[in-house]
Parts: structure tokens; C-alpha cells; sequence
């Protein structure tokens, strides 16, 4: 019998589908969004305004996928603005041979660089290259202003069916993602005395969930006076869940099962916190608790009862190890102008920056270059398929290169259907109906679902502007497959530190930061307000949660990259093991628990610390020692994070390059 052949694992990997619901309200609204434009232009006979319309209207689409209705302005709007300079530009230089190569290359190395900023700039950079090759590779009707005003109203049509709903739905999605966030604890409640792998997936989705919920409620908060005293009361609610987060690691550690109420509990906070009735919350119905761990639990969740039930304007509040309340500290951002201040200085600053804006203006220019001196047909394709494999936030270049050009093959089959069978004129405004809403509904699928997606809606709005049916197809599938091999030669093989995992030191720095954790905790400065453990304990675990984003991006790279990937895993798992031992440990001292000694913490502080200069220099790990000495008595309250420290030294420091 012939072998079995079976693909590799890392192409597994890239091609799997993610589990994800399906956003209705976006579906809706990118029918209506892309479909209105095209009715409106065929029935004042601009159809060709009306194709320009639904364009920007896609870019909106794509960047809808903010829940907060303040969000949605921040993520649609803004890109928009950005959007339109990059049309002008490019309408500018159309037909003017290497000054368009030139300027767009120049628009490449901007947009690379403020796509390192976040989010709501990432997507704006996207933008302002991808309209600025539209413009520079498509002849635009009317005067040079019409263009971008076409294609800004699309795009703000998305953003007005988005905000249909806000006065009618203010503050919902922000307490629904807070209400969320207080279930995953209760989730984890329960998960505190099952075994290590169960507790420790439930203790991830809570920190996901509580990122999520602060990046919403607060992150983006355009102005840093005028509080909002529906958003301070649930900044206020998430601060209260921060104790109940941190004394589940001393519920799990102690192995008892907490009682069924507990959890209960947490989940009628949670109703309360969706519904807005903080009446509702009543008196908890608790059993007495009956050691360290469950007093920690028992005492923080009748605080976060206690904040849910407020009224009126609370404070930013925080439980003290003595039961008082101080001041949070856990994130309110600065003001606007000194955010913007701060990213402009980190842009031009930044080597990362620096580094990713030439990688894309590399590719873009030679792209613009090969397509100057070959004759392609609508060769702007080219230039737009690199600027969506080389987003930096998007994940792995190569499997981004692979997912689009498998993604743009799939694209064009469903393409094919509907140039040939469909004829141009009002039949294509039911067909758009029916396309549009696959890309909010197939984007969380994946890259290469969205690709899918996305490409019978750009050749049907190609093909009104253009009126070339299916002779589209061919060309297009060549101009990906070029895009893609640039991408990879120019933006991935060409670039050394493609080929090497990041993980190494970003979890260096995280262990670095446990070490500090630990010394902050138990140290001189363990007294220290509990806000400030609260924040470190909390950027750790965030931390932590990117170096997991990288594991999973580099085992979609091919070998050695995804092998020497899958090395760091146990690490990652030890270093937050050792952080919630710390946590747990600190919970039992602040409940009458002896504090260690100062030679212990010492000591482990400086285990942490050897580790983490070991593995800045790591390229494959190795067994080392793991001996402890005589540092403590068994029964210090530091005994299960020696355990721990000594178990992730025991995975690796690691060997030289």
C-alpha cells in the first residue's frame, strides 16, 4: 500500500477556519451599504459614481468591527480621512510613468510606518496606500476633488448605518462586554478546582476577555476631561473583578472546589451589569468562607457587589489589602494630545517603524517598477495584493502570502459565476446584496476566507467601471500570484529576522517582569499600593498574551520556524504559572499567610532575572540546572513559586547563537 500523504502540519494550521460567530448587524449593514450606492448611480445614470461610492464603502465594511458605537467613529471615520488623501495623491501622478512610482513608494514607506502605532492607525495606513494605488492605477471621472468625495461618503455611509442604533442602544455594548468579562470569572471560579490545563485555558479567556473590555470602555476615550459617569461606573465594575481574578490562583492552588454559590453569584452581578439595573443586585446570598483562599474570594466578591450596586458618579476604586479604597490607577489614558504626541515621537523613532516601512516601500516600489516596465494589465492589483499580505498586525507574511493566493483562486471561481451570468446594469444591485454581506460574515473566519470574500465584490465593481466581464479573471489571478511571490521574496526571504520566531524575547522581557512582579509583591516595596500590583500583574498577563498571538503566528511559518516555535511553548505555560503563583501567594499573605523572608525573594527574584538574560541570547533551547539550594522552608508562602521558577529554569535557558 502506497504511503498516506498528508500536508504538513504549519499549512494545516494556516488553512484551519477559526471559530467565530457570525456578526448579523454587520452582515445587514454591508448589504445595504454596498448595494444603495450602485441603485443610486444606475438610477441618476452615474453608475460609474455609484461603483466609486460602494469602493469606499467596502473600506468601511472591512473596518467594521468595532462594538462600541464611539469606537465605530474612531475605526471608520478616521480611515476614511486618510482614505481620501491617499485617492488624490495617487489620481495626482496617474499616467506619470516613475514619478508614480516614485510617490507611490514614498506613500508605502508613510503607511508602514504609522501602521505600527494600533489599531484605528494600522487600518488607516492600509487605506491611505491601498486608494493611493487605486488612484495612481485607474483613471478617476471628474474634477480631481470628486474621487475622494465619492469614495469618503461610502465609507461614511457604513459608518451612519453603524450609528442607526446608538441612541437607542447607548453604553449596551460596553456593558455587555463587562457583564462578559464577570462570567469568564465565574467560569473560572468554577475551573479553580479542576485540573492545571483546564483552569489554566479558562484563566486566558478571562484575560482576553478583560483586555477586550478595557480596550472598549476606556482606551480610546478621546478626551481625558469630562468623565462619562456611565463609563467610569464600569471602569469601576472592571476594577472590582480585578481581586476576584487574582484570588482564583488561591482558590486553584488550594484545591478545594469553592461552593456552587460563588459563582452564581458572580453571574447575578453580571446580569446586573448588562441589564444597567444596579438595584437588582440585592444582598448575596454567600457561605461562610472557611480558609485563606475562600476569605479572598468571599471578600472581593462582595466589593465588586458593592460597586455594581452604586449609583450616580462613583470613584475609580480599588480594594487595599486592608479592605479600603484608593485611587485606580490601572489605565486611565492620557490626553489626546499627549497620545498623539507620544506616537508621532515612537514613529520617527521607532527602528521597528522604520524598519517595516521600508520593507513595504521595498516591495510596493518594485512592484510599481515591474509593472512600468512590463505591460500588466490593470496592474495596480499587484501593488494592492502586497499592501494586504504585509500588514505588519495581520500576522505571518508567508502564510498570508499563501492564504491570499489560494483565498484570490476561490474568489475568482464565485467571480466567474457571476460576470458570466449576470448582465451589467440593475441586476447587479441584488447581486451585491447577496456578495457583500460574505465579508463580515467570512472575515473571522480567516485571511483567506476574507479574500475569498472580498474578490467578486471588487470584480463586480471593476468590472462596472471597466466593462470587461470575465476577461478579468485571468489577469487578476496572475497580478495576485505576482504580488504574493514579491511579498515573499522582497517583504519575507530577503529579511533574516523573518525566518526567526520572536518569541524569545518577548518572553524574556515577560520574566524579566515576573522578576519584578515578585520583588514588588514581597520586596521593599511589597507595601506599595495594591493598584500598582494590580497593573503589573495585569500588563504580565497581557503580555503574555502577545507572546501566545506570536507562538500561534510562527507555527503557521514552515520549518525550522514553526518547529523552533513549538519549543518555547512549555515556557510560556511555566512563566504563567509563576505569576499566578504569586498572585496566590500574595492573596494568602494579605489574609494573615507569613510574608517570606527577604533572602527568599531574593533569591527567586534572581532565579527570574538569570532566566531572562538567558533567553534574550536564545535561539534553542536547552536543558540547565534547576537546583534551588537551601533558600526557604517548604512551608513559606513562596514555596509553590520556587516550585514553579524551578520548573521553567528546568525547560531552558537557552543555547547561543
Amino acid at each position: 500500500m502506497p504511503p498516506r500523504i498528508t500536508p504538513p502540519d504549519w499549512l494545516v494550521r494556516t488553512l484551519r477556519p477559526q471559530r467565530a460567530p457570525i456578526p448579523w448587524p454587520a452582515v445587514a449593514r454591508a448589504s445595504v451599504a454596498l448595494a444603495l450606492p450602485l441603485a443610486i448611480g444606475l438610477a441618476t445614470d452615474h453608475v460609474t459614481y455609484g461603483a466609486l461610492a460602494a469602493m469606499g464603502a467596502l473600506s468601511g465594511v472591512i473596518g467594521d468591527t468595532a462594538d462600541a458605537y464611539r469606537m465605530r467613529i474612531l475605526n471608520i471615520a478616521v480611515p476614511q480621512l486618510f482614505g481620501a488623501v491617499g485617492v488624490t495623491l495617487g489620481s495626482a501622478v496617474f499616467g506619470q510613468g516613475w514619478l508614480a512610482v516614485a510617490v507611490v513608494t514614498a506613500v508605502a514607506l508613510v503607511s508602514g510606518m504609522i501602521s505600527t502605532i494600533g489599531a484605528v492607525a494600522s487600518v488607516s495606513g492600509l487605506l491611505l496606500l491601498l486608494n493611493c494605488v487605486v488612484g495612481a492605477g485607474l483613471p478617476m471621472p471628474g474634477a480631481w476633488w470628486l474621487a475622494p468625495l465619492l469614495m469618503t461618503g461610502g465609507g461614511l455611509l457604513v459608518l451612519l448605518l453603524a450609528l442607526l442604533a446608538w441612541p437607542l442602544r447607548a453604553g449596551a455594548p460596553e456593558r455587555a462586554s463587562v457583564a462578559a468579562t464577570y462570567r469568564g470569572v465565574a467560569n473560572l471560579l468554577e475551573a479553580a478546582a479542576t485540573d492545571d490545563l483546564a483552569y489554566a485555558e479558562t484563566r486566558i479567556a478571562v484575560t482576553q476577555s478583560l483586555n477586550q473590555s478595557y480596550d472598549l470602555v476606556l482606551a480610546r476615550r478621546a478626551l481625558a476631561h469630562g468623565r462619562n459617569p456611565e463609563l467610569v461606573r464600569l471602569i469601576s465594575q472592571l476594577n472590582a473583578v480585578t481581586p476576584i481574578v487574582e484570588a482564583a490562583p488561591a482558590a486553584h492552588q488550594c484545591g478545594i472546589p469553592l461552593s456552587p454559590s460563588v459563582p452564581a453569584a458572580v453571574r447575578h452581578l453580571a446580569d446586573t451589569i448588562a441589564t444597567g439595573h444596579p438595584d437588582d443586585v440585592g444582598t448575596l446570598d454567600l457561605p461562610a468562607p472557611d480558609g485563606p483562599a475562600s476569605r479572598a474570594v468571599d471578600h472581593a466578591l462582595r466589593h465588586a457587589a458593592e460597586v455594581a450596586s452604586r449609583r450616580g458618579d462613583p470613584d475609580f476604586t480599588y480594594v487595599t489589602d486592608a479592605g479600603t479604597d484608593s485611587d485606580d490607577r490601572l489605565g486611565r489614558p492620557a490626553a489626546l494630545r499627549v497620545r498623539a504626541r507620544r506616537a508621532t515621537r515612537n514613529v520617527l523613532l521607532s527602528a521597528t517603524s522604520w524598519r517595516y516601512g521600508l520593507r513595504l516601500a521595498l516591495c510596493i516600489g518594485l512592484a510599481q517598477a515591474l509593472v512600468s516596465i512590463v505591460p500588466v494589465p490593470r496592474s495596480y492589483w499587484v501593488a494592492l495584493t502586497i499592501t494586504f499580505v504585509m500588514k505588519p498586525d495581520f500576522g505571518s507574511v508567508f502564510s498570508r502570502a499563501v492564504l491570499r493566493a489560494l483565498g484570490t483562486a476561490a474568489g475568482l471561481l464565485l467571480a466567474a459565476a457571476v460576470l458570466a451570468q449576470v448582465p451589467l446594469g440593475w441586476w447587479d444591485v441584488p447581486v451585491m446584496m447577496l456578495l457583500a454581506p460574505l465579508i463580515p460574515a467570512l472575515t473571522p473566519r480567516g485571511y483567506g476566507f476574507q479574500t475569498a470574500a472580498i474578490t467578486p465584490v471588487i470584480l463586480l465593481l471593476s468590472d462596472i467601471l471597466n466593462h470587461q466581464g470575465t476577461a478579468l479573471l485571468w489577469p487578476r489571478l496572475l497580478d495576485s500570484l505576482m504580488g504574493c511571490a514579491i511579498a515573499l521574496v522582497a517583504g519575507y526571504l530577503l529579511w533574516p529576522e523573518s525566518w526567526h520566531t520572536r518569541i524569545g524575547d518577548r518572553l524574556a522581557d515577560a520574566v524579566a517582569d515576573a522578576a519584578d512582579y515578585v520583588e514588588c509583591a514581597f520586596g521593599p516595596a511589597g507595601t506599595a499600593d495594591p493598584a500598582v500590583r494590580a497593573r503589573m500583574r495585569r500588563r504580565l498577563y497581557r503580555d503574555l498574551s502577545v507572546v501566545r498571538a506570536e507562538f500561534q503566528r510562527a507555527l503557521t511559518e514552515p520549518p525550522p520556524t514553526g518547529r523552533r516555535a513549538a519549543a518555547w511553548w512549555p515556557l510560556v505555560v511555566a512563566v504563567e504559572r509563576i505569576v499566578d503563583a504569586t498572585t496566590a501567594a500574595r492573596v494568602r499573605v494579605r489574609h494573615g499567610f507569613p510574608p517570606p523572608s527577604p533572602t527568599e525573594v531574593t533569591h527567586v527574584v534572581g532565579q527570574l532575572r538569570e532566566l531572562a538574560e538567558g533567553l534574550r541570547s536564545s535561539v534553542v533551547l536547552w536543558e540547565v540546572r534547576a537546583d534551588f539550594g537551601a533558600t526557604g522552608s517548604q512551608e513559606s508562602v513562596l514555596e509553590h513559586v520556587r516550585q514553579e521558577v524551578a520548573a521553567a529554569r528546568a525547560i531552558g535557558v537557552a543555547e547561543g547563537p
